[in-house]
């Protein structure tokens, strides 16, 4: 494959600082960029596809536990929908006025520069991304087996084991074509929406047959200290997360200056209606003590009401958590690939398969990290090391959201949000941080080591650019090797093409 396209391919390989590549077979001209296509459905499907995981089926108990009402608890569920449909209008706004992949990395380097958004991007690499999809791929593992082991826990080597096979079998299929990709996060998408329509009708045909003495006195013995609230707060919010993802997708949007923001609004509202009535009708089968005792609530609602069928509520649930690993994997690749593009990562990463036109290397990054995080014992440690990590970025963004309506106030923006939306979720997200920090101070001191971790990297690896010939000729002969194992070249420039 390598020879038969040409010389031009293999000078490529031989010197990735080249942008050219011809097909010397034919007069078709492969241009090597990442493609366009993911439509406004697409769009859609991978935002509620990515944040409908885990959290609704398994944990909503999370602000239950801390507000002690059923009234108050779909209140935050309300609040948290809200909270987070904000902060994506943020996001839509600023995916609208700087319309480049890398998401919230590429705001924040317009904002404050090439350092913070290294960190950004760093915490991203070395936190989020790996914590998030090694978790999921746990969680999948867990129920795609828990039919076979009704009455004790499925073996941890069988876990590992089937995470370990999900997560390189999304990562094949995004190797190979991001349309297959933006298919199967559809068929997942409908796949969970569908199982959250069914706990839904069950609930109301339950309410309506008069089931309905949880809702009597629905506030009774709220919690209202502000302590609950922001503790529960906190759960919910989790509980959205995914909503920024596709902003790491801008260059592969079709129209993003429409299909962008309209997805973000779109995808926010059928999440946030989708969550509030399911919880409602969670609470028509369950009572609180019941929900509190259940390790996962959609499986013990299933058991109460249709039974001998009930084993297929695992299988749903995994196969919701499987479309969250295979959204973020979408969307966080094309965050490294910006990344290395900018030289924040090795050069490497910023290549794309000449055949398929994917980020196989960023991909294969994910898989390994991954991979590496799924041997830890702790990972719900690692998760909640997670949120600390998200908290900072989210705050670097609305910070810089504020910075450049100072800094660049002629900026074209097609949306523009009153200034104090983003001053208040800075101030918001600050708290967070601050929560996380006074409930995790363990979690929290370590994701600190790791992102302090980081500046030596950046001075290595970006600052110190003339380095020994000898380090230069390693870096390169790897580089070189790497690109022939994979077919990889760099990414051809827009203006070449013109």
């Amino acid at each position: 494959m390598l020879l038969q396209n040409g010389d031009s391919v293999k000078n490529r390989i031989v010197n990735t600082s080249s942008t050219s590549l011809a097909t010397a077979s034919s007069n078709k001209v492969t241009i090597v960029q990442l493609k366009k296509q993911i439509n406004l459905f697409h769009a859609v499907c991978i935002i509620v596809g990515i944040i409908i995981g885990s959290g609704i089926f398994v944990s909503p108990v999370g602000i239950l536990q801390n507000v002690k009402s059923v009234g108050m608890s779909c209140v935050m569920w309300g609040v948290c929908g809200v909270f987070s449909a904000l902060c994506a209008l943020c996001y839509a706004e600023l995916g609208v006025t700087i319309p480049e992949s890398g998401g919230e990395y590429a705001y924040i380097k317009r904002a404050f520069g090439d350092f913070p958004a290294f960190l950004s991007m760093w915490i991203n690499f070395i936190i989020i991304c790996p914590v998030c999809v090694a978790a999921s791929c746990l969680i999948f593992a867990t129920y795609i087996l828990r039919p076979f082991f009704l009455d004790c826990d499925p073996p941890i080597i069988s876990i590992r084991l089937i995470a370990a096979l999900v997560i390189v079998f999304l990562i094949l299929i995004n190797c190979v074509n991001v349309k297959w990709a933006t298919k199967i996060q559809v068929v997942i998408t409908a796949s969970k929406l569908l199982a959250l329509f069914l706990i839904i009708i069950i609930g109301f045909v339950s309410m309506g047959q008069g089931k309905v003495e949880n809702f009597n006195k629905a506030f009774d013995g709220s919690d209202f200290s502000a302590g609950a609230i922001a503790i529960s707060f906190y759960s919910g919010f989790w509980a959205f997360g995914g909503w920024s993802y596709l902003n790491f997708l801008t260059d592969e949007v079709i129209n993003p200056h429409r299909n962008l923001p309209l997805a973000i609004i779109i995808s926010m509202t059928i999440v946030t209606l989708v969550y509030l009535i399911a919880n409602i009708a969670y609470f028509s089968v369950l009572t609180p003590t019941e929900m509190l005792r259940s390790s996962a609530v959609a499986v013990t609602f299933a058991e109460q009401t249709v039974g001998v069928i009930a084993w297929i509520m695992p299988i749903l649930i995994a196969i919701s958590v499987m479309g969250s690993m295979n959204g973020t994997c979408l969307s966080m690749s094309r965050l490294f690939f910006v990344g290395a593009k900018n030289n924040h990562l090795p050069k490497i990463i910023s290549m794309i398969n000449f055949k398929y036109l994917t980020p196989a290397p960023s991909l294969l990054i994910i898989l390994i990290l991954t991979l590496v995080m799924q041997s830890f014992e702790e990972i719900f440690f690692l998760i909640e090391m997670m949120g600390f990590g998200f908290a900072i970025v989210l705050s670097c963004v609305f910070a810089g959201q504020i910075y450049l309506r100072i800094k660049e106030p002629e900026l074209p923006r097609p949306i523009k949000l009153p200034l104090v939306l983003p001053i208040f979720l800075l101030a918001s997200s600050l708290l967070i941080l601050v929560l996380t920090c006074l409930q995790k101070p363990a979690e929290s001191l370590l994701a600190v080591i790791l992102i302090v971790a980081g500046i030596p990297l950046y001075l290595i690896g970006v600052l110190w650019r003339s380095k020994p010939r000898e380090i230069s000729d390693v870096i390169h002969r790897t580089t070189c090797f790497i690109q022939k194992i994979l077919l990889v070249v760099p990414q051809d420039k827009n203006e070449e093409w013109k």
